[in-house]
């Protein structure tokens, strides 16, 4: 293919005099010297394969440098505070402008950060409540739940209360000495346990159901004198304690970071949580909760959905309140404009998915009176409904509009059509990528002979035959969050798609209520691997260990010489590969190990090789490639597995720490495929898929269907829904206007649907349009 990509020559739009971002010789990660310029005050949107080299454009080349630029502006004391970046592997970047990064990374927080908190929006709400309520309950301070003059002192602001479950942590059954007490800590003989067992006040023959009252509150909550305790090496006076006093204090009346992780989670078995009693989960204090603003309590405005609160602040129009909830509304209407106007201020952001944190974060600059920064987007499609696509759209416009730079990394064709300037990377992924293969509006896009432009052009068309399910798996009476009472049945033996709106409850009913009904469900997420920092996508899938043992018997030595984390591990790096060097305020320096030049392993591991291959050559190989190397069938099985769900492109040795959401989806897939008679459970399997690669994994989900599986997927895009055999779809809009069964059936059903959105939007589908008009 001829990777001189074809470029745009049109001017730069009207009244935008500004310059380009000029990249020369770019070669961060797999990118082939490319040189580029990205045009200012314009929508630029990246695609291209995974692994095509657009991250290492947009994110690691030309924010990262933008970033680290910025950072040096600052004096040292500042510096040493700030995160710090390496200056990225490029010849150089002009004409910069200051980059704000919107990726999918969790919001972060914890229990205390909300939507209302997270945005701003909270603080203006208590001002309002300050100066409008009555009875006024004090300042602004008074009506936040993270400030002692405001929060529940029952629950510390929190709205939730964790207390000891007695019948989890005692046997009543048995006695003292028949091991009664279950808590971490306090087996039979133990010293702990001998602060109740050694104390001489209780019979420890006696099982505890038999204890008198006044023998239970002491062992329970007693406090007041001393139990003389032997230990290993000598004995001891310590104050008595009893079981829920000691539990509280040790753990959950401090901060539990210190603790073991296996005594966290031991703990953890031990208690349940509970809404607060006293707050009733709204946070606040007696005081707070009791003021009113036109009727409604600070506790109903956290809990009323975003499109509701709207309309109350828009009756507020005296003079001191009225402009104070004209500047909460402006907010409000910027959440409900992006498609979050289901979601509520007392949400917890840890609770939200990462295509909703990043359209939180999106939202923060719209109000912000900044010009010419660069905005930098990662896939802000994920998670939103076709409906839901326009209006994501609509808010990059507006961004480039007051005088910005927005750069977009992005899949979906409807992104891709707001766009001023489109580049494709490829020509496809991995050692096969980090060229430009096209440079110019999207319209010639369309007509590029790249695999973007192929795959733009193809028309997929409506499911004709579906599968006949062989079984049913209903849900009864499911009401979980908005979920209205729902009874569906989800068949066996088919592929079913669960459609819907972002907030109409597709995820509770699949991830939550489907889940616990049917425990032995594969649940396959989007959630960070539990894995070691050095894992990767070899040893995940179990190939790993079977190339260190074929190294092993190739070369009569022992299998641990093939590990970077074992014996064969460089002692200069001890087998990282790097040396990093923290230079306080100065940017970080991470060179190349100079013993092993990177390899992490030891020379002498370098000698061992099979079919004339070094492990470490191995590592570096993709997994069609190794499978050239090696003829063990178990091995080879494993190695397809990485193919067959489309990690084509990833070597068998890079970090598992650096794939994205959907990447880790897929690895986890991989690791389950040939099995039958299961139930899969996928959550947005395409998420981070270019458009030529989720027709490979529809063929996967099929080749899964069709070996006795039952796959469910909850998923936005049509390509999925037009080749499902079966469809769930929820509505008929999201929050509280949502949780309802709209539609259940097969696709051709939904496509004739009259009310359902997603049916609207699949009848606007190209490929099912000619199908219809052809038909």
């Amino acid at each position: 293919m001829d990777l001189i990509p074809e470029r745009d020559t049109e001017p730069a739009a009207p009244g935008s005099a500004q310059r380009d971002i000029v990249i020369t010789g770019a070669r961060e990660n797999n990118l082939r010297d490319v040189s580029l310029r990205v045009p200012k005050g314009r929508i630029t949107v990246f695609t291209g394969v995974s692994g095509s080299g657009k991250s290492s454009v947009v994110f690691d080349t030309i924010a990262v440098e933008s970033q680290r630029q910025l950072n040096e502006t600052f004096t040292s004391f500042l510096r040493n505070r700030l995160p710090k970046y390496e200056r990225p592997h490029v010849e150089s970047v002009e004409d910069l402008s200051v980059a704000i990064v919107i990726d999918q990374k969790p919001l972060g927080g914890n229990v205390r950060s909300t939507v209302g908190t997270a945005t701003d929006i909270w603080s203006v709400i208590r001002v309002l409540f300050s100066r409008c309520g009555t009875p006024s309950a004090g300042g602004a301070t008074a009506y936040s739940f993270n400030d002692p003059a405001g929060m529940c002192p029952e629950c510390d602001g929190v709205g939730r209360t964790v207390h000891l479950d007695l019948d989890r942590a005692i046997d009543w059954s048995k006695s003292l000495n028949e091991g009664a007490l279950l808590l971490p800590g306090l087996s039979v003989g133990s010293w702990e346990w001998s602060l109740y067992g050694g104390s001489g006040r209780f019979d420890n023959d006696l099982p505890l159901v038999e204890f008198g009252e006044e023998d239970r509150r002491l062992l329970l909550h007693g406090s007041g004198f001393t139990v003389r305790v032997d230990m290993r090496t000598a004995s001891a006076d310590m104050r008595f304690e009893g079981v829920v006093n000691r539990f509280e204090r040790l753990y959950l009346k401090r901060d539990t970071a210190a603790l073991s992780e296996k005594r966290r989670e031991a703990a953890a078995r031990f208690t349940v949580e509970r809404v607060c009693g006293s707050c009733d989960g709204a946070r606040l204090n007696a005081a707070a909760l009791a003021t009113r603003v036109d009727g409604l309590s600070p506790a109903d405005y956290a809990r009323l959905e975003i499109s509701e609160l709207i309309g109350v602040l828009e009756r507020i129009d005296d003079p001191v309140g009225g402009p104070v909830a004209a500047a909460a509304r402006e907010r409000l209407e910027r959440l409900a404009g992006i498609g979050l106007g289901y979601l509520n201020l007392g949400r917890e952001t840890t609770t939200l998915s990462g295509g909703e944190g990043q359209r939180l974060k999106m939202v923060r600059h719209l109000g912000s009176s900044l010009t010419g920064l660069t905005f930098v987007f990662d896939e802000p499609s994920v998670g939103l409904h076709p409906r839901d696509v326009g209006r994501l759209g609509d808010l990059l416009v507006r961004l480039r509009d007051k005088g910005n730079t927005v750069l977009v990394v992005e899949h979906d064709p409807d992104v891709m059509a707001v766009a001023d300037h489109v580049v494709d990377m490829g020509p496809r992924a991995g050692s096969d990528g980090g060229h430009v293969v096209f440079e110019g509006p999207y319209e010639r896009l369309r007509e590029a002979d790249t695999l973007t432009g192929r795959s733009l052009r193809r028309r997929t068309p409506l499911k004709g035959a579906v599968r006949t399910p062989t079984g049913r798996l209903p849900v009864r009476g499911a009401d979980l969050h908005n979920l209205k009472g729902l009874d569906v049945s989800f068949p066996t033996g088919v592929l079913t798609a669960v459609t819907g709106v972002a907030g109409s409850g597709k995820s509770t009913l699949v991830s939550r209520v489907f889940t616990a009904a049917y425990p032995e469900a594969v649940v396959i997420d989007q959630s960070a691997i539990a894995a070691s920092s050095r894992s990767t996508p070899a040893s995940y899938v179990g190939a790993l260990d079977a190339i260190r043992r074929a190294f092993a018997r190739e070369n009569g030595v022992d299998a641990g010489l093939f590990s970077f984390n074992s014996s064969g591990a460089c002692g200069g790096c001890a087998g990282r590969g790097v040396i990093s060097t923290d230079l306080a305020f100065m940017d970080p320096v991470t060179t190349t190990c100079p013993e092993c030049e990177g390899r992490r392993f030891h020379d002498e591991v370098l000698q061992h090789r099979v079919a004339g291959r070094s492990i470490v050559d191995v590592l570096e190989m993709t997994a069609a490639e190794a499978e050239k190397v090696f003829d063990d069938r178990a091995l080879l099985r494993k190695l397809r597995t990485l193919d067959e769900v489309g990690l084509t492109y990833l070597t068998l040795g890079q970090p598992l720490s650096t794939l994205s959401g959907g990447e880790r989806q897929r690895i986890k897939l991989a690791t389950q495929l040939h099995r039958t008679s299961g139930v899969y459970v996928l959550d947005e399997p395409t998420t981070g898929l270019h458009l030529a690669d989720t027709g490979t994994l529809v063929d996967l989900l099929d080749r899964l269907v069709d070996a006795g599986n039952t796959v469910i997927c909850v998923e936005h895009n049509l390509e999925v829904v037009k080749r499902a055999d079966w469809v769930i779809d929820l509505g008929p809009d999201g929050g509280r206007r949502g949780g309802e069964l709209v539609f259940a059936g097969t696709p051709a059903g939904l496509l004739a649907h009259p009310t359902s959105v997603t049916g609207r939007y699949l009848r606007r589908d190209p490929g099912v349009g000619a199908a219809s008009a052809s038909g």
